[in-house]
């Protein structure tokens, strides 16, 4: 049977890729008992030491409906704090707690040597080049106008309709 989508599944070669990739760092993270989503707002916080939900969100690529419950069970666990900025309350900044800082020093060297482990086994040179590309990809997409990420226009200058104004063939 002949594909009627010519382009290579992209998503699903990059979804692919982040489990083999994240194969690597679960052992460790579950030997810790942190979840990925912990372990990247642990990493996003100890990279800028204190950010708002909504940075940690697009950071980590955690949908904000998501995020309350999460920054509470790791406030309950006592890896982060979140407190109200004083200039506006409605604001709030979260930074790691000393349980969360010693996890990362707990974590990061195990962490790096899986990293080194994979770059000696891929190469240097394509180890920094997935990164480039990725980070490539990334920038470029962002520079596109959002017009430009709307659904097509079909040939007879319709737009396809959204899924959930479809109706089953046959039915009115």
């Amino acid at each position: 049977m002949q594909p009627r989508i010519t382009y290579r599944n992209l998503p699903q070669l990059l979804l692919k890729a982040r489990e083999q990739l994240m194969s690597n760092f679960r052992p460790t993270l579950n030997r810790f008992g942190v979840t990925e989503q912990q372990w990247r707002i642990l990493r996003a916080l100890d990279e800028y030491e204190q950010l708002e939900p909504r940075e940690i969100c697009e950071m980590c690529q955690i949908l904000s409906p998501s995020m309350a419950g999460v920054l509470a069970r790791m406030e309950d666990l006592g890896l982060i704090s979140r407190n109200r900025m004083p200039e506006d309350q409605r604001r709030v900044m979260v930074r790691l707690a000393a349980k969360g800082d010693q996890l990362i020093t707990e974590i990061a060297p195990l962490i790096d040597a899986r990293y080194r482990e994979m770059e000696q086994a891929f190469g240097k040179e394509v180890f920094d080049d997935v990164f480039k590309a990725l980070e490539n990809f990334i920038e470029a997409d962002q520079r596109r106008a959002p017009a430009a990420k709307q659904a097509p226009v079909l040939d007879g200058g319709t737009a396809p309709m959204p899924r959930k104004d479809r109706k089953a063939p046959g039915k009115a």
